[in-house]
């Protein structure tokens, strides 16, 4: 059974040709990528005892980006030593990551599918921003669940379930500074930390770490907070 909802596709497809805009309709995930990708390095370090001062500490590790988009965090975790496979339901946004990464001179391993249809196991899974776009996200996580190897570990980011997500993320952020298409969000599909983590529990996973991801009007960026998940968040789990 397929947890891919064919309206979320459409609505990212439209604009699938300007992943790589960093002023496009994407452009709040490339403020964010930076802190996004300072997190999952630190926990996947952390949780295979891998220096952080390495300039390629992934070697060897296998990772899964599904809902890789264009390739945002697929081509840094490429850098860093990785062999990373990519998967994506919308196929404009594959071709357009396949050409980037060729321009760029890396080796990714992409491809147009659902997780459901994939058989290989992985060291590490990411499911960044896209289980709030998906029909069941219970069923979503067993699925991801099922592509780690055993010992191996998982990193989910989404949006809390909140007033303040409410205000922030779709009211401020697709209604009034337009930073955001309009229509991409929908409050009722977010996802509570609590959520989630029970979600992975009863998937055969372990929650190691719930982190908040904040704004900072001050610095103009992103930053990782171990207080404030009102808005968003990130959740590392073993296998």
């Amino acid at each position: 059974m397929s947890t891919i909802l064919k309206t979320e596709i459409e609505k990212f497809s439209k604009d699938a040709g300007h992943w790589w805009d960093e002023n496009g309709p994407f452009k709040p995930l490339h403020r964010l990528n930076p802190t996004r990708m300072g997190y999952i390095r630190s926990q996947i370090c952390k949780h295979y005892d891998l220096s952080t001062t390495d300039l390629k500490p992934f070697r060897g590790l296998s990772v899964l980006d599904v809902g890789c988009g264009g390739g945002l965090v697929c081509e840094p975790l490429a850098r860093l030593g990785a062999d990373v496979t990519g998967i994506d339901a919308d196929g404009v946004a594959i071709e357009v990551a396949k050409e980037h990464a060729a321009q760029s001179g890396l080796k990714i391993s992409y491809a147009n599918k659902a997780a459901e249809n994939l058989k290989e196991k992985f060291d590490v899974v990411l499911a960044l921003e896209i289980i709030e776009h998906v029909q069941d996200p219970a069923e979503f996580v067993k699925t991801i669940a099922k592509l780690v190897k055993p010992g191996g570990m998982v990193i989910f980011s989404t949006l809390n379930r909140t007033p303040k997500s409410y205000a922030f993320g779709i009211v401020a952020a697709e209604y009034i500074l337009n930073i955001v298409p309009r229509g991409t969000h929908r409050w009722k599909s977010f996802v509570k930390p609590s959520e989630l983590a029970k979600f992975c529990t009863r998937a055969g996973l372990t929650p190691k770490d719930i982190s908040g991801m904040i704004f900072s009007p001050l610095s103009n960026d992103f930053k990782i907070s171990k207080n404030d998940m009102g808005v968003n968040y990130l959740l590392s789990a073993s296998k």
